[in-house]
């Protein structure tokens, strides 16, 4: 799964992703930037 990365401003593969709920009750994927380590997030369903 791809997102954004805001620290290399670019799209990437996120690294080690992981389903979580937000507070607001919709889906999310949280991982790492395999780059540069900053940590990544995508909302909607993984």
């Amino acid at each position: 799964m791809q997102g954004y990365c805001v620290k290399c401003r670019a799209k990437r593969e996120i690294r080690n992703p992981r389903s979580i709920t937000m507070k607001n009750g919709k889906p999310a994927t949280q991982g790492v930037c395999p780059v540069c380590g900053t940590k990544m997030f995508r909302i909607g369903k993984s």
